[in-house]
C-alpha cells in the first residue's frame, strides 16, 4: 500500500516488457511439429521420404454434376487443370487419369503415353477405350478416379523447403485461385481441395480464427459474470487488467525463448485466462466483502491478501506444476503448452498480489457499507449447505462414490482414434471436403512400407516380386483398405506389353 504508484508501474511496465517478445512467435503448420527429433515413427517416416520421395500433397476432386467422367469436355478440363496444376509452387509431379503413361504393345513396338491425348479429339471409341482401361488399371481406380467413373482426382506432389512459415499459405492461395478459376469457367463441375497440405493450413487458419474470435468472447462473458458477481466495474476492471498481461506476458516470454506456435499451444492463453481469473476473483471477493462490513480501502486490501496469500499460492504452484508436467510428452506442442501455460500461471500469481492491490488502492471506487452487519444471502445459502451435507454425511459419501464408480467404469467406453479428419467438425471446409473426397473418390489415410531387397538390383528377383505381391494381396482383403499398389503391379503390366499384350501374361515374370 505505502508504494503502490511503484508497485503498479513497475508490475505493467515488467509485463509490457516480456509481452513485447510476442512479436517473436511463429506458427507452424508442418504436422511434423508433433513429433520430437527422436521419435522412432518420425524417424521412420523420414527415412521413407530420403529413399523415395516427400509425399506432401493436395488432392483435387473433379466431379461432374451429371453423367461420368468420361466425355470430351470432362476429361478435357481434368487434363487442363493436370497441366495448370504443375505451377502450384513447389510441386514436384502432378498426376491424374489423363496424364497416367500407359504402356501398350504394338507388334515389336512398346508404346508409352498420356492416356489422354489433350490435343486430338475424343469420339465414342476414344473413350470408350479410355475409360475401360481407367477402370481396369489397379493405379488408377480408387485412386484417381473412383469405380464408378463419376469422379477424377488430380493429386499435387509438394516438396517444401521448409524455410519459412509463409509456404503453406502460399500453396494454398494459389491452388483456392486456380480451382476458382476452373470453377467459373465450368459451373457443371464440382471442384474439392484436400491433402495433408490442406490439413495444415486448415490448422493454422482455424487456429488463428479461434484467437480472433473466441478470446475475444472469452473476455466478453468474463467480464459479464465478474460485473453480476462482484457487483464492482473497478474490481473488474482490475481483474481484466492482470488477467490480459499474465496472457501476454506468458506467450510473449514464449517469444523470448523461441516457443512456435501449433494449435495445441495456441489455447494457452484460453487456459490462463482461466487460472488468472480464479486467483483475483479470491482476492477481489474478499476485499469487497471486508469494504461492505465496513472497514477501509487499504484495510480491507491487506486483510483479502493475508487470508488469501498462502491458498493461491498454492492453487497456483500446484496448478503450474500440473501443467509443466507436459515436459513428460513426446510431443513438443503439448511441452510448449504446458510451459507457456504455467509461465502465465505463475505471472497471474505475482500480478493478483502486486499490481491488483495496487490498482484496487489507486482506482476510484469500490462497494458500498451494508446497512447491515449479518451474512447476506449467499453466506446463508452457504451455510445451509454445510450443515445439509454435514448432517447428511454417510448418505452423501456413499452415494457420491457410488456415482464416481459409476462413471469410471464408464472409461473404457473411450474411443482412442487418432483420425485427423474428426479434428474439425462439419461445416469446416476442410473436413467437408475431405469427407467428399472418401465418399466419392478414395480414402485419405495411407501406409507406405519399404520392403527391402537386400542388394542392388535384386527387385527384379522373381522371388522377391512374389513376396511383395503376397504382402500386397493380403493388404487388399484387410478391413478398410481401399487402394493398394505396389511394383508388381507395373511388372505385371510389362510382362503383358512384352508379349503382345496377350492377357495370359498379365502375371509377374518367372525371369529376372
Amino acid at each position: 500500500m505505502r508504494r503502490r504508484w511503484l508497485v503498479a508501474g513497475l508490475s505493467i511496465v515488467i509485463a509490457i516488457l516480456l509481452a513485447s517478445g510476442g512479436r517473436f512467435l511463429t506458427f507452424s503448420t508442418d504436422y511434423r511439429v508433433f513429433f520430437s527429433e527422436k521419435n522412432p515413427q518420425l524417424t521412420a517416416f523420414e527415412t521413407l521420404q530420403n529413399v523415395y520421395s516427400k509425399d506432401d500433397n493436395l488432392l483435387v476432386a473433379i466431379k461432374p454434376g451429371e453423367g461420368n467422367l468420361f466425355t470430351a469436355e470432362t476429361l478435357a478440363t481434368v487434363a487442363a487443370f493436370t497441366e495448370a496444376a504443375w505451377q502450384t509452387p513447389f510441386s514436384t509431379r502432378v498426376d491424374s487419369l489423363t496424364n497416367y503413361q500407359h504402356s501398350e504393345a504394338d507388334g515389336d513396338d512398346l508404346i508409352v503415353e498420356e492416356l489422354v491425348d489433350a490435343d486430338a479429339e475424343l469420339g465414342a471409341e476414344a473413350l470408350a477405350r479410355i475409360k475401360a482401361i481407367a477402370l481396369a488399371e489397379p493405379l488408377i481406380v480408387d485412386r484417381l478416379t473412383n469405380r464408378d467413373g463419376r469422379t477424377a482426382g488430380v493429386n499435387i506432389t509438394m516438396m517444401f523447403p521448409q524455410a519459412n512459415m509463409t509456404e503453406v499459405p502460399a500453396v494454398m492461395a494459389h491452388i483456392r485461385a486456380l480451382v476458382a478459376e476452373f470453377a467459373a469457367a465450368h459451373p457443371e463441375l464440382q471442384f474439392v481441395i484436400s491433402g495433408n497440405t490442406a490439413l495444415s493450413n486448415a490448422f493454422a487458419e482455424l487456429s488463428q480464427s479461434d484467437m480472433e474470435s473466441l478470446v475475444p468472447l472469452m473476455y466478453g462473458a468474463l467480464v459479464l459474470v465478474m460485473i453480476c458477481f462482484l457487483r464492482s466495474v473497478v474490481g473488474t476492471i482490475g481483474a481484466v487488467v492482470v488477467i490480459g498481461l499474465s496472457a501476454a506476458a506468458a506467450m510473449g516470454f514464449g517469444g523470448w525463448i523461441g516457443v512456435v506456435l501449433t494449435p495445441p499451444s495456441v489455447t494457452a492463453p484460453t487456459i490462463i485466462l482461466t487460472v488468472a481469473v480464479a486467483d483475483s476473483i479470491h482476492i477481489l471477493s474478499t476485499m469487497l466483502k471486508e469494504m461492505r462490513l465496513g472497514r477501509g480501502r487499504h484495510e480491507a486490501i491487506v486483510e483479502a491478501l493475508r487470508i488469501n496469500m498462502h491458498p493461491v499460492f498454492l492453487t497456483s504452484l500446484t496448478t503450474a506444476i500440473g501443467f509443466a508436467s507436459l515436459n513428460f510428452s513426446d510431443a513438443p506442442p503439448f511441452r510448449d503448452l504446458g510451459n507457456l501455460t504455467a509461465y502465465g500461471i505463475i505471472a497471474a500469481w505475482l500480478l493478483s498480489v502486486t499490481l491488483l492491490p495496487a490498482l484496487m488502492a489507486l482506482l476510484p471506487g469500490g462497494a458500498r457499507v451494508r446497512e447491515t452487519k449479518g451474512p447476506d444471502m449467499l453466506e446463508r445459502g452457504m451455510a445451509s449447505l454445510a450443515e445439509l451435507v454435514i448432517a447428511r454425511r454417510k448418505p452423501l459419501l456413499w452415494g457420491t462414490s457410488a456415482v464416481i464408480v459409476a462413471l469410471v467404469t464408464m472409461i473404457p467406453r473411450i474411443d482412442l482414434n487418432d483420425a485427423f479428419v474428426d479434428y474439425f467438425d462439419r461445416g469446416v471446409p476442410f473436413r467437408d471436403n475431405t469427407d467428399f473426397i472418401m465418399e466419392n473418390l478414395t480414402g485419405i489415410y495411407q501406409l507406405h512400407y519399404s520392403l527391402s531387397a537386400g542388394e542392388a538390383g535384386a527387385i527384379a528377383e522373381p522371388d522377391y516380386l512374389e513376396r511383395v505381391d503376397a504382402f500386397a494381396d493380403w493388404f487388399t482383403g484387410q478391413p478398410g483398405a481401399l487402394h493398394v499398389n505396389s511394383i508388381t503391379d507395373v511388372m505385371r503390366r510389362l510382362n503383358r506389353n512384352m508379349h503382345g499384350d496377350d492377357p495370359a501374361y498379365n502375371t509377374l515374370p518367372d525371369d529376372r
